[in-house]
């Protein structure tokens, strides 16, 4: 990875030595940097609490930067604080005097901005935090991450005419593994809220740049991209986003969150499909012109 030019206590951007392609790569689940107040807040022990996060993802694409491509990596914890979800998803279960608009799906969950619950639904706190907790959790965090993810974003847009961000996450082994020994389970899942929040061509590419890398490859399902996709995807604008999901279990040891022997192939096979995705959005010039 090339010399980091902008830390801040919610994420590190990695730059390039040279901006080169019109994508931006992030990872907004990978943060570890749980402060010792925030685990003596939860009942979790460190270790559960990290059964959330993304972990190593950020290990898993560092390289990106040598494609000429900006990588925004979160610290903030997303158990402390979920930057895939929209600013006022505030969940009345866990922050005191949090309203609720009408239903939502993920707050009902216990997957609001401020989490209530990690995964296997394990509760993160004894009671709930005050306002004064979550709005500063915002204002310290959320905002920052995000105007950092707008601004890698617009500048893209305006030296190529558009920007893809590349929304890089993992997921349990579990969600995709196969119910029959004899169909191979997919290893990776593209998320781009089922054509919205990319342009097709776009995202036939970095499909099938995972394929031609040797991954197993599905699309939407089980995840179409929440509120990054949602938020970050105006095709008609030049701003496509995709989510990239990664099973856990090709590079992880899921319970102990280590790296397994699967680390380094994993990695090097990410490497060839997006290199091929930064090289394609630096040669193409089709949707700027559009």
């Amino acid at each position: 990875m090339k010399k980091m030019t902008h830390s801040h206590s919610a994420f590190d951007i990695y730059h390039p030595l040279s901006l080169e392609t019109a994508v931006v790569f992030a990872s907004p689940h990978s943060g570890r940097d749980y402060s010792a107040s925030f685990l003596h807040q939860s009942i979790l022990d460190s270790h559960t609490i990290r059964s959330s996060e993304d972990a190593f993802v950020d290990q898993l694409a560092d390289f990106v930067t040598e494609f000429g491509a900006p990588f925004l990596c979160a610290k903030v914890p997303r158990a402390y604080l979920d930057l895939n979800r929209s600013h006022d998803e505030l969940d009345p279960a866990v922050v005191d005097g949090a309203k609720t608009k009408g239903h939502n799906a993920r707050i009902a969950s216990g997957l609001g901005v401020i989490p209530r619950v990690v995964s296997h639904s394990r509760p993160i706190y004894r009671g709930k935090i005050s306002m004064h907790d979550a709005q500063h959790r915002l204002t310290t965090y959320w905002h920052p991450y995000h105007d950092a993810l707008q601004g890698l974003m617009d500048q893209a847009v305006q030296k190529f005419g558009y920007a893809l961000l590349v929304d890089l996450h993992s997921m349990p082994h579990d969600a995709v593994a196969s119910p029959s020994k004899f169909v191979e389970p997919t290893q990776i899942v593209l998320g781009d809220r089922f054509g919205a929040s990319c342009d097709k061509d776009l995202g036939d590419h970095v499909y099938d740049s995972l394929v031609h890398a040797g991954f197993r490859v599905g699309r939407n399902s089980p995840f179409a991209g929440a509120f990054i996709t949602h938020h970050y995807g105006r095709p008609s604008q030049r701003y496509h986003a995709i989510q990239i999901e990664i099973d856990r279990g090709l590079y992880l040891h899921e319970s102990e969150i280590t790296l397994s022997d699967g680390f380094l192939e994993t990695r090097e096979k990410l490497r060839v499909a997006l290199e091929r995705i930064a090289t394609y959005c630096a040669d193409q010039s089709k949707l700027a012109a559009e």
